[in-house]
């Protein structure tokens, strides 16, 4: 028999295309809708839906495999995955239990698409872009001013390749001062990171301490790696010390802010606004009150949100899952397994 394939979480529709020369060699489903772990029911659910199959493709972290979820699918004997890294599979499950994981390098030249993506935030929560196309498109006119983001501080939590783009493009594109804090973040690393963009040393600057930095933030985004040390990084206490007129724009993940304290401080209108693309959990539930308040209205602050489409790039995910079907063939021939991860 052939061997059996689950392809999961492919919210686009457009995985298949890319597996269509293997259709006479394996048996393909996909299941575009995704069951979170976490909760014991969906967890049940998840093993009856995957237990025959001998390949999976997690699509980045959308699907966890814990070693709980691993342990109940004894016919799998490949997972692959997309990107170079995948933060929410246990490598070392699958190591013990002899399940080779492989991911996926391309990424397409030039800036990153989250960086892009965090600067459509930025401009869209600054200049009220939703709030605008939706008053047109309803009858209206004017209602709104925009924010000039010339001379302006951006903060960023977290200076890594992600961060340092967004910093560059802050710097050469609109003149922002740019602020830089993490736990072990030092102004010469902040230096080496100005260089590495082309930038002279000295163009991202170093807060001296966390409350400093969201003290002097116009807009604070977050580009810092989820890790149990940072979960909640930003709790009720650091949003308290933003400016009323300051913004939040999360593309990186959503536990890393107290989601609890951010819906309170929104909710009394303590900040300008906040744009995130990065929720706990995804997708967002339909009774969420991320889509179910009025926001920017009776007080609210101003609130833009997008599906965690930072990485929601046409010329990204269609590399990616090419590079996983030549694993696939790979396999299915044989061969040596292309960007093993375990």
């Amino acid at each position: 028999m052939a061997p059996k394939f689950a392809i999961l979480d492919d919210y686009q529709g457009i995985a298949c295309a890319h597996f269509a020369h293997l259709e006479s060699r394996i048996d393909i489903a996909t299941f575009p809708d995704t069951l979170d772990p976490r909760d014991p029911a969906q967890q049940d659910a998840l093993v009856q839906r995957l237990q025959p199959f001998d390949v999976v493709l997690a699509m980045r972290e959308r699907t966890p495999f814990s070693a709980q979820t691993l342990a109940a699918l004894p016919n799998l004997r490949l997972l692959l995955t997309t990107g170079t890294r995948n933060l929410s599979l246990d490598l070392q499950a699958c190591t013990d239990r002899g399940i080779p994981v492989a991911g996926t390098e391309g990424r397409p030249p030039g800036v990153n698409s989250t960086v892009q993506h965090t600067w459509a935030l930025i401009l869209a929560l600054a200049r009220h872009v939703a709030r605008d196309d939706a008053a047109v498109k309803q009858g209206g006119w004017q209602g709104s001013l925009g924010i000039n983001l010339s001379g302006k501080t951006l903060a960023l939590l977290g200076l890594g390749k992600l961060g340092s783009q967004v910093g560059k493009i802050a710097v050469q594109a609109f003149g922002m001062n740019v602020l830089a804090w993490s736990t072990n973040l030092t102004q010469a690393k902040a230096d080496a990171q100005a260089q590495e963009q082309g930038l002279p040393a000295g163009s991202f600057v170093v807060a001296p301490s966390k409350a400093d930095f969201l003290a002097r933030a116009d807009v604070l985004s977050v580009h810092h790696v989820l890790s149990d040390r940072s979960r909640v990084i930003i709790g009720a206490a650091d949003l308290a010390m933003l400016q009323p007129t300051a913004m939040i724009v999360n593309t990186s993940r959503g536990p890393l802010i107290d989601e609890p304290a951010l819906l309170e401080t929104l909710n009394a209108g303590r900040i300008r606004g906040v744009a995130l693309d990065v929720f706990d959990p995804e997708p967002l539930p339909l009774n969420s009150p991320w889509r179910t308040t009025a926001w920017g209205q009776d007080g609210r602050s101003e609130v833009l949100l997008t599906p965690h489409m930072g990485y929601g790039e046409e010329e990204l995910l269609h590399g990616w899952y090419r590079e996983v079907a030549e694993n696939l063939e790979q396999w299915l021939d044989r061969r040596e397994l292309l960007r093993k991860m375990n």
